[in-house]
Order: C-alpha cells, then sequence, then structure tokens
C-alpha cells in the first residue's frame, strides 16, 4: 500500500561493468577542455581512452596493484580526473574520491580507513598528502599532476605525465582481474549517513551503471560529442562524480572542467561553451538568479538545469524560470548511500517545490518516524523516506553496527529524510531526522566538528549543529563548555577548528559559550532543543 515504484527502464544494463563506459571513451578522440587553468598540451594529444589505458597498464606493472587494491584521488576538477579514475577501473582497482582541500587530518582518516595503496593529487597539495601519510603512518606512492604551466615536480613525487604517457606502453600487459563482476567494488566515497562520523560507502560497478541509466533515461538529453558541458560541481562528490562526469562522458559529451567555482569563470565558461544542461547545486542557482549579467543572451543554449544536493525553495525556482523561461528547470534527490540518484522532477514538471518522481527501477516507502509499522503510509502522510533499487549500495566498509542501523530488512535504505508523497506520485522531502549540516550542499556531520573541539585543551563538552544560510544553507554554530577556570573567545574557537578542516566545515554559525550541553538520559545531545534555543 505504501509503497511506489515506476516501471523498470527498458535500457537499463543490469550486470554492467564501468568498462562499458571506458570503452566508449576509448572510441571517441574526445578532447576534455581544461578551463580556468593554463593548458597541458600532453594531456590533448593522445586519445583519454588511450591515456586511461597506459595508467592502468603501469598500475599494474610499475606499482604491482591488483584487485582489491584502492587507489586515492584527491583533485580538483581537472582533465585528468576522468583518465585517473577510469584507468584505476580498468586496472580491476576501485577508486576513493577524497576532496583535495580537506587537511592532512582528514586526508590521513581517509587513507587509513579506505587502506589506500596510492595517491593522484597535484603539485599544489603534495605537501598536505605527503603529511597525511604520516599522519596515517603510510609510505604511499604519490603521483602528482603539473596543472600549470611553471610547476615543477616536488621531491619525492611522481610524475603522473609518465604515467599516462602512450610512449613505451605495452598494453598487452594489462590483466582482466580473475572473477570480476558487476558486483565488485568500484568507488568508496565517504559519507555520514544519517549520524556519526564519515564511513565507506561500498558502490559496485552495477551500482554506478544503473545509476548513469536511470539519469539519462529520466532526462532524456541525447547527448553527443559536439555537446560540452561545465564541470563545476566537484568530481569527488558523488553528485558530480556519476550524474556529470561518468553519465556525461558515458552519452559521449565533452567536460569543460572547472577546479572551482570562480563567478567570472562560470559566466565565461557559459559564453565560450554554450552549455546546453547544467548540473548546479541551489548557490549557483541563486547566483545565477541575482547576478545582473548573466541572462538568455549569455546562456543561448541553456535548456535544461539539474539542481541537487540540498533543497531549492518554489519560489526561488520560478524567479529562475521568468530569467530563463525556455529552461527546463529540474531538482534531483539523492545520497551518496544511492549513487546518488533517487529522484527527478520529469518532462513538464510544475510542482516546483517537489524533488520529484521515482528513477526507475526504483522503490520506496513512507514508514513511521517511530518504526514501529514497517509496511509503509499511504499519499500524504509523512514519515521517513525509505528506498530501494538497483543503485543502492552493498553498506558501508567494516562497518556492521552502521549498516544494522542504515538498513531496514529487505534491503531498504534509510535515507533519515522526513518525506511524503502525493497522489501521483511525486515526493516531498520535509524534514531531516539525520543530524548532518548541508552546507553549499556538503556533508558536515556534528560529530566530527565536536571531536575536533574536545580535542581543545580549554574544552570540556561541545555540540554542534546547523543554522540556516542565506548562501550556503546551512552553517555549523558551536555549544562549548570550558573546563573550569579557562577562558576563551568565541574568536579563538573557531580559529582553532578553522586550521583542522576544510574551509566549509568552519564555525561560521558562531560560537555560544554555556553551562552545560543538553542531553537525554543515554547521553545522546538533544541537537533539536539546542537548535530551537541557540538557533537565531
Amino acid at each position: 500500500m505504501g509503497d511506489y515504484g515506476l516501471d523498470d527502464v527498458k535500457n537499463l544494463l543490469p550486470g554492467t561493468r564501468l568498462s562499458r563506459i571506458f570503452e566508449v571513451l576509448s572510441m571517441h578522440c574526445w578532447v576534455l577542455e581544461r578551463y580556468a587553468s593554463s593548458p597541458i598540451a600532453s594531456i590533448r594529444s593522445p586519445r583519454c581512452g588511450d591515456a586511461s589505458a597506459a595508467f592502468a597498464v603501469r598500475l599494474q606493472t610499475k606499482f604491482k596493484l591488483r584487485k582489491p587494491d584502492v587507489v586515492a584521488i584527491c583533485l580538483p576538477n581537472l582533465p585528468e580526473y576522468p583518465i585517473a579514475t577510469l584507468g584505476a577501473i580498468e586496472a580491476g582497482l576501485t577508486v576513493t574520491t577524497v576532496n583535495p582541500i580537506y587537511t592532512a587530518e582528514e586526508i590521513a582518516r581517509q587513507l587509513t580507513f579506505s587502506a589506500a595503496n596510492l595517491i593522484v593529487g597535484t603539485v599544489q597539495n603534495y605537501g598536505t598528502l605527503n603529511e597525511a601519510c604520516k599522519l596515517a603512518g603510510k609510505r604511499l606512492p604519490i603521483a602528482v599532476i603539473r596543472s600549470r604551466q611553471d610547476d615543477s615536480l616536488p621531491a619525492g613525487a611522481i610524475d603522473f605525465f609518465e604515467l599516462i604517457s602512450t610512449q613505451n606502453v605495452r598494453y598487452d600487459d594489462l590483466q582482466v582481474p580473475k572473477e570480476a563482476t558487476a558486483d565488485d567494488m568500484v568507488f568508496l566515497p565517504f559519507s555520514s549517513g544519517t549520524t556519526g562520523l564519515p564511513k565507506g560507502v561500498m558502490l559496485s560497478h552495477n551500482n554506478i551503471t544503473s545509476n548513469c541509466e536511470q539519469v539519462q533515461a529520466a532526462l532524456s538529453l541525447n547527448l553527443s560529442v559536439q555537446d560540452t558541458l561545465p564541470g563545476v560541481l566537484p568530481f569527488f562528490h558523488i553528485y558530480g562524480l556519476t550524474v556529470v562526469m561518468l553519465s556525461k562522458l558515458g552519452q559521449g559529451s565533452r567536460l569543460a572542467t572547472m577546479p572551482a567555482f570562480k563567478p567570472d569563470d562560470f559566466m565565461k565558461a557559459l559564453d565560450q561553451y554554450k552549455g546546453s544542461i547544467l548540473n548546479l547545486v541551489p548557490p549557483i542557482a541563486l547566483f545565477m538568479i541575482n547576478h545582473p549579467n548573466i541572462n538568455e543572451a549569455t546562456a543561448p543554449a541553456l535548456r535544461v538545469v539539474m539542481s541537487g544536493a540540498a533543497p531549492i525553495g518554489q519560489h526561488d525556482v520560478e524567479r529562475f524560470l521568468q530569467k530563463f523561461p525556455k529552461v527546463a528547470f529540474k531538482q534531483g534527490y539523492g545520497m551518496t548511500e544511492a549513487s546518488p540518484v533517487v529522484l527527478l522532477t520529469p518532462e513538464g514538471n510544475t510542482r516546483y517545490a517537489s524533488t520529484g518522481i521515482l528513477s526507475g527501477s526504483t522503490e520506496a516507502k513512507i514508514v513511521p518516524l517511530d518504526g514501529a509499522d514497517l509496511k509503509g503510509v499511504g499519499p500524504r502522510t509523512t514519515g521517513e523516506l525509505c528506498v530501494r533499487g538497483p543503485q543502492v549500495m552493498s553498506g558501508y566498509l567494516n562497518n556492521e553496527e552502521a549498516n544494522q542501523v542504515t538498513f531496514f530488512p529487505g534491503n531498504w535504505l534509510r535515507t533519515g529524510d522526513v518525506a511524503f508523497y502525493d497522489e501521483d506520485g511525486y515526493f516531498y522531502i520535509t524534514d531531516r531526522m539525520k543530524e548532518l549540516i548541508k552546507v553549499k550542499g556538503f556533508q558536515v556531520p556534528p560529530a566530527e566538528l565536536e571531536a575536533v573541539l574536545r580535542d581543545h585543551p580549554k574544552i570540556l563538552e561541545a555540540a554542534v549543529f546547523g543554522i540556516p544560510h542565506e548562501l550556503n544553507g546551512e552553517a555549523p554554530r558551536a555549544i562549548v563548555v570550558l573546563r573550569q577556570g579557562q577562558e576563551a573567545t568565541a574568536e579563538d574557537i573557531a580559529a582553532y577548528v578553522a586550521e583542522r578542516v576544510a574551509h566549509y566545515k568552519r564555525l561560521e554559525g558562531g560560537v555560544i559559550f554555556v553551562d552545560e550541553v543538553p542531553k537525554n538520559p543515554t547521553g545522546k545531545i538533544l541537537r533539536k532543543d539546542l537548535k530551537a534555543q541557540y538557533s537565531d
């Protein structure tokens, strides 16, 4: 009664490994444009498929890597990102994607949990990666990309361009992993799930290829090599990885990679590449709405905009469409644990408050928030959204306790989001059960910031929650209890945290000093009480 599912996507390819995308890549002499960064001639000359294959060969022959070894890719959006990713995949390895603005401490944790065997980075973050290896107690080879004309190779680093060179490479040396299946783990991104510290999300070839097909079937874009898409969403994030990089390359289009969102570069990309589709997050959509020099004239080819990673309100969608009346504005909903896409608004949608209908081959049900009835409830009844489908992860790596909490019987993935659906199968996300703070679409787990704060010698207890932020969606705010006899300012505490975390995790919501942190009888922090009492 409470389940809602669509007919299977007819062109879904169950049991497909990501080598299918590699094979498509090899068939085309694609040029992945480098934008807002000095071009490196060697990346343009060979076919990207050849460069990926060369990398795969050397991963096996030079570094002796084999399934189930892990390659950590810690890069901004560069043309080398898909080359490194697809090369590692073709070698039968697993890729763990690492945020390139992470601190050495954050990277060290991921290197440890993922058991990474090799790192791909840049000249600019080599020092941080080297320090992360020391903190993790690992001696790992680090291949670096010289993304600027004046970059020189750091001492101890490996030249990535030598690894992808098509000279003196024996492609016949590439060994297909024995007993390779579509259920093999291909990506290991990290997510906080519904609560707690980041955990390794085990995504298989079948998870990712299914989601690529689901997205393609829902959007019906019919892209080709003539289409160039500004790749502004970070590829280390599951949204940018699957929906932008892998899905669009698999359809034959080109990507104009942008290492970071910079307003002037973004506007130049819209004008130069005449992109027909944009994958965005709400802050970029709001930027387009509010900027006086972005309009139909500066983006004449734009026909589809897809916003995800965080909700955008109906009023803002209507404002966007007033400025771009010929554009189809679509919202999506997903999570790392679902590769990520679960919901997409269909063609002709005018229910702008909705995050869409189910993607193909996906099922969902709404269960009461107390979890007493797992059968699901009917339309317009609010509860926790649970989903299952071919894109849903097999579980968290080496974390059976988290798996038990995250899955209901029957392989139903708990999203931690409060939702309902209407009589036509449109879903509406109304709240979050989970404690995550969403800053510009990125996850900020309160437990991670609380652990950093508790390491401060003057802090006895700390709690973190999110408050609304006009541009970023949310901002972390800390409630702090100082040790007896200690003194500190809010600025001191914020600066301490800023030195130890990525910039989007900083305490932009401020620091408030209190006598005690409210907790329930079992010692769990009462975040709803904190929000009610200490939000502006």
